[in-house]
């Protein structure tokens, strides 16, 4: 946790916060925090800044706070991001925030199996709490946006082309022969497939909305391993 993140609930006066649990643990047995510490804070979807440790009781932390850097530049990729299974997809979550992006599709796929919609990861209070392990590990503030679409041709059709309209559409598929130049300026609407790659009608679906099919090198990588290399060409040196 390299930033304390802080809620609207939190507040017990206008610079003063109280906080409790999972915080309080990670305060007491990774700082070691003592009164008259300095800790990194950040106000959920507002500003970051310090924390001056006031008074610590076994139940309750109070800081002083101090609120006033803006958080780190969003990535400029929306991304749209086959289903990964369960046990991969606490990690993807958690790097994909971490890298920046705000806007995540949640896709399905041909090689997306049907158990994994079942999986209570989806569940909002999950995700939640996984975007917001992936805010504290990067020091952001923002909470990014995650969109479910299980059905592919619909949202295809009907909601991608407006989504991705102004937009470098992007598809990466691993059997494509062609490289593409990445902009990290420019605004991008990326899709990544499952393990194997998105199957020949969906990078055909894609390419009618516009998108380029490109091919990320020889490596055939896992998702987990090919998301945040392929987002990390959007980072500012």
């Amino acid at each position: 946790m390299n930033l304390i993140l802080l809620n609207r609930d939190d507040f017990i006066a206008e610079d003063r916060v109280r906080l409790s649990g999972r915080r309080l643990e990670h305060i007491n047995t990774v700082h070691r925090a003592e009164p008259d510490t300095q800790l990194r804070v950040g106000l959920l979807n507002g500003k970051t800044g310090h924390g001056l440790i006031t008074q610590i009781d076994p139940n309750f932390i109070e800081l002083t706070v101090v609120l006033t850097q803006p958080p780190p530049e969003k990535l400029p990729v929306t991304l749209l991001l086959a289903l990964p299974r369960p046990k991969m997809l606490k990690r993807v979550i958690q790097s994909v925030t971490s890298l920046g992006v705000k806007q995540i599709y949640l896709i399905n796929s041909y090689r997306v199996e049907k158990s994994f919609w079942s999986s209570p990861l989806l569940q909002p209070d999950n995700l939640h709490e996984q975007l917001l392990l992936g805010l504290e590990q990067a020091r952001d503030t923002v909470l990014p946006e995650v969109h479910i679409r299980q059905r592919f041709k619909p949202f295809v059709e009907d909601e991608l082309p407006e989504l991705c309209e102004g937009t470098k559409a992007l598809v990466a598929h691993p059997t494509s022969a062609k490289n593409v130049l990445l902009e990290p300026s420019q605004p991008t609407t990326l899709a990544i497939g499952p393990e194997g790659g998105f199957i020949p009608y969906e990078v055909d679906k894609f390419a009618a909305c516009g998108f380029t099919p490109f091919s990320f090198g020889e490596r055939i990588l896992r998702v987990e391993t090919a998301v945040p290399a392929i987002l990390s060409r959007w980072l500012p040196i």
